[in-house]
């Protein structure tokens, strides 16, 4: 799977049912080549003409399932979910 195909699609929260957006980036490790995370954009400010705040980070291991047009995270509270600022 190419970084273009999983750019398009939906990441969804199988704890709230909530759509968190889809990936922008992810994070790997060079040295094994292994996926170690999703970055998602967070909320947008002020119906998004600001920009946005922060950025979601989702671990591999939160991810449960990549389907055709959505991927399954299972984030229960903020204990996978980081936000950078």
């Amino acid at each position: 799977m190419r970084l273009f195909e999983l750019r398009q699609k939906e990441i969804i929260n199988i704890c709230t049912c909530k759509s968190l957006g889809c990936p922008v980036d992810i994070d790997f490790d060079i040295c094994t080549g292994r996926m170690l995370a999703l970055i998602v954009p967070g909320p947008a400010r002020i119906c998004g003409f600001f920009g946005r705040d922060s950025e979601y980070i989702i671990p591999w291991e939160c991810i449960r399932q990549i389907g055709e047009d959505i991927i399954l995270v299972e984030i229960k509270e903020d204990r996978c979910l980081n936000k950078d600022f």
